[in-house]
């Protein structure tokens, strides 16, 4: 059950990372049909991550999520001509090395049961982060209210990821329709979206990006560890400390490739 789950985040920053360069080849050469394979690979994405959030911890799921920025770095070389350097490379590196000691220092297993009060409070807890996002949103469109929106969007795919740990099947499954926990994951999953595509209008795509990353990353790895039952293997908190690190700096170096629709610097395929 670990291989399987490990196989579907991988999944997940697989079909992601691809998600963003047939979007972009679709953007800019104006292909509804690319951009929409790509926007079918992202649900697949979250699918997978669904399936991994089932078994693993979110500081794992979280982290190989951003990763996917890696993943579109490399297709970017390899479909849009993109010229990597040294230190880009050198974070290409620094994301597998990553990915490698968290899922190495993760302890797998189903999350820690919410409660009621608790899964009413996470859908609850859309309102604030919305009324953020609005608020960001009738600012003038500037480099700050930008970055406020990359904040919401962050704390909203976070949101996601908490309540896509959290959610289990009813018994009969259907009951599941009634849960606040599936509510939070469809309401977080709206906002994040939303509140991204209006941050890339306002502000560079590596700062939104790199806002995003460390927010939707470090957020939901608190929360599962203080409330979600997540856990590190024996001896190997420092492992998942250094795993967690070299992937966000890793990330942080590539977050100019989480967006390449309009990037001027890469040539067209």
């Amino acid at each position: 059950m670990a291989v399987l789950a490990l196989a579907a985040a991988l999944a997940a920053a697989l079909l992601y990372g691809a998600g963003t360069v047939l979007q972009a080849i679709g953007a800019r050469h104006r292909r509804p049909v690319t951009y929409g394979i790509g926007l079918g690979l992202d649900g697949l994405g979250f699918a997978s991550s669904l399936v991994a959030l089932h078994r693993l911890p979110l500081f794992v799921v979280e982290a190989a999520i951003a990763s996917s920025v890696a993943v579109t770095a490399l297709l970017a070389v390899l479909v849009l001509r993109a010229r990597l350097g040294a230190v880009e490379r050198a974070a290409l590196v620094a994301v597998v090395l990553g990915l490698v000691a968290l899922a190495a220092s993760a302890q797998e297993g189903a999350s820690t049961p919410l409660g009621a009060p608790a899964e009413l409070a996470l859908l609850g807890a859309v309102v604030p982060v919305a009324v953020l996002g609005l608020l960001g949103w009738r600012r003038p469109p500037t480099e700050a209210s930008g970055l406020v929106l990359a904040l919401v969007a962050g704390l909203g795919f976070g949101g996601t990821g908490i309540a896509g740990r959290a959610l289990s099947l009813g018994d009969p499954w259907w009951s599941t329709v009634t849960s606040p926990v599936l509510w939070a994951l469809a309401a977080y999953g709206v906002v994040s979206l939303v509140a991204f595509g209006l941050a890339l209008q306002r502000a560079a795509t590596t700062a939104v990006a790199a806002v995003t990353f460390v927010v939707e990353t470090l957020v939901p790895t608190a929360v599962g560890l203080i409330w979600l039952g997540d856990r590190v293997r024996g001896g190997l908190a420092w492992a998942a400390a250094l795993g967690l690190a070299l992937t966000l700096a890793g990330c942080l170096v590539l977050a100019r490739y989480a967006s390449l629709e309009d990037d001027p610097d890469l040539p067209d395929a």
